[in-house]
């Protein structure tokens, strides 16, 4: 584990660049500091969903352990070298996936985000994992990344789909279904 913080403001950061967790300093706009702060956006929207009042207890351990898987990602992508994920964590994801979708009706047509609060949160937090995702497979192409991070992400962007629908059906509310030619409201 790279040194913990003991000061905050340390005024290092005021010429552009960053540290890493091995030492070593970046250019804050970096694939890497990119790639960071993505996963970093994803763990607060977590926190923001986990901040709603009436989810399921099991829903809230679920994305309490996400919140940690992504803290190790996070410290994967701060200290090159390290490897912190494993094959376990994707299997766990998938594991939760596939238990969780067991009780969901099967779709039928394409959903939009939304329902229940929660719910859409959910579908946030789906969108920032993709951005991180994204940011991720960039960083990849020029610099070695684990396989395993990449894989990751793409399942948990999964299950947070399936995590929005089983909200919806938690909270008693329809998933919101598209409809192919719906007519925009014309403006007054």
């Amino acid at each position: 584990m790279g040194n913990r913080l003991s000061k905050i403001m340390t005024r290092t950061g005021d010429t552009g660049s960053t540290g890493l967790g091995d030492g070593s300093r970046t250019h804050k706009n970096s694939l890497r500091i990119h790639a960071i702060g993505e996963v970093d956006e994803l763990n607060a929207t977590l926190g923001v969903l986990l901040a709603e009042p009436l989810l399921p207890e099991t829903t809230r351990a679920l994305l309490i352990t996400l919140q940690h898987d992504l803290f190790d990602l996070g410290g994967e992508l701060c200290i090159p070298s390290a490897r912190l994920l494993s094959d376990t964590h994707v299997e766990r994801l998938e594991a939760a996936a596939e238990t969780m979708n067991a009780g969901l009706p099967r779709l039928k047509e394409f959903i939009l985000p939304g329902g229940s609060r929660p719910a859409a949160l959910a579908h946030v937090a789906r969108a920032v994992c993709r951005r991180a995702e994204r940011a991720l497979v960039t960083l990849g192409a020029a610099e070695t990344i684990s396989d395993t991070s990449r894989r990751y992400l793409n399942r948990l962007s999964d299950l947070l789909f399936i995590l929005a629908r089983h909200l919806n059906q938690a909270n008693g509310v329809a998933d919101v279904l598209w409809r192919s030619g719906v007519q925009k409201e014309k403006a007054g």
